[in-house]
């Protein structure tokens, strides 16, 4: 009976052990990236927002007389942001005021304009131009005469052209103006920035005579007639 006790000890104490080992094993087993639970101090991660493409500008240039003028109206408007004066459509280098005021050089006072065309369009830029200065006459504007003040279109691609030109025949159609448009249109070539004196001429010296006789009559009917264009 001793005997036979024993046996049933010795039996049970080493199922005993067993099963408590393999708890333990089970318990000490690592668990699956699947099981893994997540830290209390971890926090979920917000998802990445797509990086913002920058604004693509693109660039217009007119000649409408006098660059002060020009600039003035196209200051005003809505994605425009930029508007410097200078000089384009002869064939001298870096020209000086004085060398294009002579006539002799080819060039134009111009304006080229920076703009976003997501906000204003080209074709919105074009009505703005034929609307404040009169494109009927031949070098001149007003009491500013010579081919530096021709009235010109310098397009940048071949939609621009297709566009000003588009413009062109339809005022001349619907005679718009008293006489014929003389506009020229012609591919853009190379711009040359004017004298820094030249630049936002109107905003610093507004008081002055030609500011306030020539100037300030375009902006205002900028005002008046593109008034869901301002800024």
């Amino acid at each position: 009976m001793r005997t036979h006790w024993r046996t049933w000890v010795v039996v049970l104490a080493t199922t005993a052990a067993g099963i408590f080992c393999g708890r333990l094993l089970v318990l000490a087993e690592p668990r699956t990236d699947g099981e893994q639970g997540r830290s209390e101090s971890e926090e979920p991660k917000e998802p990445t927002k797509p990086a913002k493409k920058p604004t693509v500008l693109e660039k217009a240039t007119f000649g409408a007389g006098c660059f002060w003028c020009t600039e003035a109206v196209f200051q005003q408007l809505k994605g425009v942001k930029s508007v410097v004066s200078g000089y384009s459509g002869g064939k001298l280098k870096d020209p000086t005021y004085e060398q294009v005021s002579t006539g002799t050089t080819g060039h134009a006072e111009v304006v080229q304009v920076s703009f976003d065309p997501k906000v204003i369009s080209y074709e919105e830029l074009l009505k703005v131009f034929w609307a404040t200065h009169d494109p009927t006459t031949l070098n001149r504007q007003g009491h500013d005469v010579g081919t530096q003040y021709r009235s010109a279109v310098f397009y940048h691609s071949d939609e621009q052209k297709k566009l000003a030109e588009k413009h062109k025949a339809e005022l001349d159609e619907s005679h718009e103006f008293d006489r014929p448009i003389v506009t020229e249109i012609t591919r853009f070539d190379a711009f040359y920035p004017a004298e820094g004196y030249h630049q936002n001429y109107f905003n610093d010296n507004s008081r002055q005579p030609y500011c306030a006789r020539t100037i300030r009559p375009k902006v205002n009917k900028v005002k008046k007639a593109f008034k869901d264009k301002l800024k």
